[in-house]
């Protein structure tokens, strides 16, 4: 990795800290609550790349890890680590490296903008959502006590707010492509 590549990195782990100064919103009957940082590994995946974008997801939770607030709603430490969204917070990382996987291997830049945007599309769906999700609902259904399908179920609160946020990946993926070219050069 050049060092290019860690300020790259180091960028993201900011970008996903600046993304959890917006407020949680808590809902009532699930008890992980919908954030703005759920469209990072979405943006980092897109933007950097698989490898690249998944160090800046591991970057970031060493951020939450050692203790630093960084998490919406002023959280960190190990205990969220090991709460109810853990999983979802785990599935960044992955989420993030599935993001750029299908990203790098999808868009070309000699490609019509339209093949573009839907590969940045599929990318960000299945990394950013449905991965992220593999992870995060048979935690939950673990932590909470409850039936995975009931968990499930219950989760599906969160996907239209991942489908926006797909779509701004989408967007921004595209948008840096043009003009900033970062996934090309990977890492």
């Amino acid at each position: 990795m050049s060092t290019r590549d860690i300020v790259l990195v180091a960028l993201f782990a900011a970008i996903m800290t600046v993304l959890g100064l917006l407020p949680p919103i808590t809902l009532g009957f699930i008890p992980v609550p919908i954030t703005a940082q759920s469209l990072g590994p979405m943006l980092a995946g897109c933007i950097l790349g698989a490898r690249r974008g998944a160090a800046s997801m591991l970057l970031f939770l060493l951020l939450v890890a050692i203790g630093l607030p960084v998490l919406s709603g002023g959280r960190g430490g190990l205990a969220v680590l090991a709460g109810p969204g853990a999983g979802y917070i785990l599935g960044w990382v992955v989420g993030a490296y599935v993001c750029g996987l299908i990203a790098e291997r999808l868009v070309k830049e000699e490609q019509p903008e339209l093949s573009q945007f839907l590969s940045f599309l599929a990318a960000s769906v299945v990394g950013g959502i449905a991965v992220v999700y593999l992870f995060g609902v048979p935690w939950l259904a673990y932590m909470s006590g409850k039936a995975f399908f009931e968990t499930a179920v219950a989760s599906f609160v969160f996907l239209p707010g991942d489908l926006i946020k797909a779509f701004v990946a989408m967007l921004a993926g595209r948008a840096v492509l043009a003009g900033y070219p970062l996934l090309p050069q990977r890492a």
